[in-house]
């Protein structure tokens, strides 16, 4: 399975979906990675891992996953002997103490998850570690009580602190320094406490001009006064940092010592976040676990595209119990692509552990690869018309292709002269079938049809047509032969019955009109043009002027031959032998369906039974097709 197949089934969109329900980057990482898997033992523990993280989501519970977003990231830095922050230590903590808690968790659910509580059996034990953290760091920051030098330091420079706001304040009560302050308080700038001070005053006070304000108007002065004081407090700080340096050094070196077990939780605790991140997806699909096997046996019941609208027309689909080549006819427009495209993707979905949506009772082949040849295969860059680029890839298919395989076709020997497409597209569906893969076509071309019919191992399929509505219905029909409703829809498109019937001829008996007909002068009008004032509307009522017999206009198109309908028969009668008896605007109200004073009862029944879907009116009209051939 290559590139090209996963990105004509949208099975990188598969794979997004999954990423963006895992947690860790890791996790992330791992599913990208991920691809189909051939073995049939490993998709069936797969589609049981997802079975039993789908029993845990549906019961409402949560796995307890900490620190599980970076901690791959925190793990490499200690194997390059970096030193953990704190947060990136507590970050460590929250994963070791998952781990602890995952291994609890699945244990009070054994008998729900027996397969997930194996994996979370062999977890370590780190507990020395999580305590270790958890005690000296608090607050995002090494604890005053991480050690007795860091307690003893951080108590020196709080009475320091306070020392140096005492002589600060001592200095801003002062009656002689009133007029040069710009404000009563003590401002932190650096390491550095100090008074703000009017510019002007600047050389009055001792001390060190520490910063100026924007405009120029405030300086800020540390007082002679705690020079030594904040000396102090410099050095004392810097011991601060020395000994926090230490205690994470050594925190970070406890994670380091226990490597190899951090590292083998890492992979577990992923494998988990994977295999939940597939069950969320799973249960958003409202998918299924299907059976698999590896007979070549794919047999779809009310399966869903995971991508189109949940009120789309689920698929019925089987192939490999009783055939292994299916043609899919019908309408442009009607849902061959979509089951290539549906039955494709659930394959892959099923072969990587997803549940799909579906029915119970769907079972789902575990292919050695996949093949497609679906969408418009035009090269610019390599000079490939469309033909050329479907024939490029089919070439490629063809020498890679082999037993256990399935091959999904879209519209087979098109884009070229029909005969020869049909011809060759024929030719390429029994080599597929000589090397032993499962094939699913989709054509318009009436020789690949007949191939599928006559085939012992092929089998036809229509997508079902509303000829009404003149909308596909997306219903695949097994065993019926679908057509491309060309001329049903021409008719509905007001073309005369004429040109209907005549084409259908050509389809019948491919005998053309070819003679040379002889045109007037340009602005030369014809015969008809030069006597035809007016011509009749259909449904006028009109007398035969030589039998004497009341007919109704069906067509007038203004030539020398008026077609009117006459003892249930359509004929052809001279204009001169015509006489307008009463109009149908005079006959019939507004929006009377003129169409119906044509055709008889039973007519009328079986188009109405065709437009409500009857399968006897559809049987009838498919056995009248049948024979109409047989005939030509």
């Amino acid at each position: 399975m290559n590139n090209e197949t996963f990105k004509h089934l949208q099975f990188e969109r598969v794979i997004n979906e999954i990423q963006a329900r895992a947690i860790g980057e890791y996790s992330k990482q791992r599913i990208a990675e991920m691809v189909p898997q051939t073995n049939l033992q490993a998709v069936r523990t797969w589609q049981k891992e997802t079975k039993e993280a789908r029993l845990i989501i549906d019961s409402s519970q949560h796995v307890p996953f900490m620190g599980l977003i970076r901690i791959n990231t925190l793990i490499k830095q200690v194997e390059k002997g970096m030193i953990l922050l704190p947060h990136d230590l507590i970050e460590a903590a929250d994963f070791i103490r998952s781990s602890r808690r995952i291994t609890g968790f699945f244990e009070k659910n054994q008998y729900q998850t027996p397969l997930l509580y194996s994996y979370s059996k062999t977890l370590p034990s780190l507990l020395e570690i999580e305590e270790a953290i958890y005690q000296k760091i608090q607050n995002s920051k090494v604890a005053d009580d991480a050690s007795r030098s860091l307690r003893k330091i951080r108590k020196q420079l709080q009475e320091t602190e306070k020392e140096i706001q005492d002589r600060l304040m001592k200095f801003l009560r002062h009656p002689g320094n009133k007029e040069m302050i710009q404000d009563a308080l003590v401002v932190q700038k650096g390491d550095h406490y100090t008074i703000p001070i009017k510019a002007s005053y600047k050389n009055r006070v001792a001390g060190t001009v520490i910063e100026q304000s924007g405009k120029g108007q405030t300086v800020f002065i540390e007082p002679a006064s705690v020079d030594k004081l904040n000396e102090k407090h410099a050095l004392l700080k810097a011991e601060e940092i020395a000994e926090e340096y230490q205690i994470l050094a050594e925190l970070t070196g406890l994670l380091a010592e226990r490597e190899t077990e951090i590292q083998f939780a890492l992979e577990t605790i992923t494998a988990f976040d994977v295999i939940f991140a597939k069950a969320k997806f799973s249960r958003e699909l409202n998918g299924i676990t299907p059976e698999v096997n590896k007979s070549e046996i794919i047999q779809i019941k009310q399966g869903r595209h995971p991508f189109l609208p949940s009120d789309a027309i689920p698929l019925d689909f089987s192939i490999g119990k009783d055939y292994r080549g299916l043609v899919i006819t019908g309408a442009n427009a009607g849902g061959k692509t979509v089951v290539l495209k549906t039955v494709g993707l659930l394959t892959l979905m099923t072969m990587i552990g997803v549940q799909i949506p579906a029915k119970a009772g769907t079972e789902i082949a575990v292919l050695d690869d996949l093949f497609v040849d679906i969408g418009d295969q035009q090269n610019m860059d390599n000079a490939l018309s469309t033909f050329s680029g479907h024939m490029h890839n089919i070439a490629g298919i063809l020498k890679k292709v082999k037993r256990n395989s399935l091959v999904l076709l879209d519209e087979i020997g098109s884009g070229t002269e029909p005969n020869e497409g049909a011809a060759l597209a024929i030719a390429i569906m029994e080599r597929l079938y000589q090397k032993g893969a499962l094939t699913v076509a989709t054509t318009h071309y009436g020789e690949i049809k007949r191939f599928a019919e006559e085939h012992q191992d092929f089998v036809p399929a229509a997508m079902a047509f509303d000829r009404e509505t003149l909308t596909p219905k997306y219903l695949l029909q097994v065993g019926k032969v679908g057509d491309s409703q060309a001329l049903w829809i021409a008719k509905k498109m007001k073309m005369t019955p004429e040109l209907i019937e005549q084409a259908q001829k050509y389809m019948d008996h491919k005998e053309y009109h070819t003679e040379k007909k002889v045109f007037p002068a340009v602005g030369q009008p014809t015969t008809s043009q030069k006597k035809v004032d007016q011509l009749y509307q259909k449904g006028d009522r009109v007398l035969l002027t030589e039998s004497q017999e009341t007919a109704l206009i069906h067509e007038d198109t203004g030539e020398s031959m008026v077609e009117v309908f006459l003892n249930q028969e359509m004929i052809k009668v001279q204009r001169q032998r015509v006489q307008l008896v009463m109009s149908a605007q005079e006959l019939y109200p507004q929006d009377y369906d003129l169409d119906s004073l044509f055709s008889d009862f039973h007519t009328r029944k079986r188009e109405k039974d065709l437009a409500r879907g009857s399968k006897k009116a559809q049987k009838q009209l498919d056995k009248e097709m049948r024979a109409r051939r047989q005939q030509s």
